[in-house]
């Protein structure tokens, strides 16, 4: 009687709709294995042996959204499990409720800055991207158009590649694989910096002045923006980014129909706007046997 065991698990989380793939490594699987994701049947797509290790491909089943244990059965040539040949993974894979719709973090934090604008500076404030602005040029200005007066919108962002933050090493990961430990690196992330422009407008001099101070004391005493890491999960806690203002305030005190404006930027500092793809999977090497003869002294030729 082969009596299997699971080692691992991987992934261990995926969509409660199901038709994830999961692979689930161990030992002692029979010729024919039934797969169980709490009382739901999964359907197995390869099963093989690597040496002394079993792998199964699975498709996840649909499953109300939550823990769930995993279950393995050797079956016999009629397809019935074996009595004593199964092996239960408990709490070992999570369904999650698909979310209709997945907001980027760039899109979660431009909505982080308007609310933050139209709670402390302007309510009247809106957004606008390149599509927004009209055709026609005036003195070299594009035109925004402006549903009421004052008025704040904030355009962008435009992405400069940050150096400062970024980094060249790629990252290292120790995966489990089929034969063993395997290293898996990835690329690093792209970092940016988001380059934001505020268009402020009124028809009147002094609440334009008014609007321009009450920016720059936002701007000043907004040196972070805040995001929660997972909007799902709270108990990840919070991702934090650097902001600093950019480049001078410029006015226009001689717009069309008495419309005064001024305009002003900031950037928001080290956002990766990917998190680095896979780039080699490889096996971990546990030791390297060298011949201490084969060893040589530069320049001396002379075995160490």
């Amino acid at each position: 009687m082969a009596v299997p065991t699971l080692s691992a698990i991987e992934p261990t989380r995926g969509p409660s709709a199901g038709g994830d793939l999961v692979r689930i490594t161990g030992t002692g699987f029979g010729a024919k294995v039934a797969v169980y994701f709490g009382n739901a049947q999964a359907e197995v797509i390869a099963l093989r042996s690597d040496a002394t290790v079993g792998v199964v491909d699975i498709r996840t089943p649909p499953h109300g959204h939550g823990l769930v244990d995993v279950t393995v059965y050797n079956l016999d040539a009629d397809g019935e499990p074996i009595a004593g040949e199964e092996a239960a993974a408990s709490q070992a894979y999570r369904f999650e409720k698909a979310q209709l719709v997945h907001e980027a973090d760039l899109t979660r934090l431009v909505r982080v800055l308007l609310r933050r604008l139209k709670d402390e500076v302007l309510s009247a404030t809106s957004l606008t991207v390149s599509v927004d602005y009209d055709d026609t040029q005036m003195e070299g200005h594009s035109l925004i158009a402006l549903a009421s007066l004052p008025s704040i919108v904030l355009s962008g962002p435009r992405m400069v590649q940050n150096r400062f933050y970024s980094t060249n090493v790629a990252h290292e990961d120790v995966v489990t694989g089929p034969e063993g430990p395997e290293l898996l690196r990835r690329r690093p992330a792209y970092t940016v910096d988001l380059s934001f422009t505020l268009t402020a407008a009124s028809d009147r001099t002094v609440e334009l002045l008014n609007m321009m101070a009450a920016v720059a004391t936002f701007l000043n005493r907004l040196r972070f923006i805040d995001m929660l890491r997972d909007p799902g999960d709270a108990s990840k806690a919070t991702v934090r980014w650097e902001m600093d203002p950019e480049g001078e305030y410029r006015t226009r005190l001689d717009g069309p129909d008495d419309v005064r404006a001024f305009t002003c930027g900031f950037l928001v500092r080290g956002f990766d706007i990917d998190e680095g793809l896979p780039a080699t999977r490889s096996r971990v090497v546990d030791e390297i046997d060298v011949d201490a003869d084969a060893l040589v002294i530069e320049g001396k030729g002379e075995g160490v």
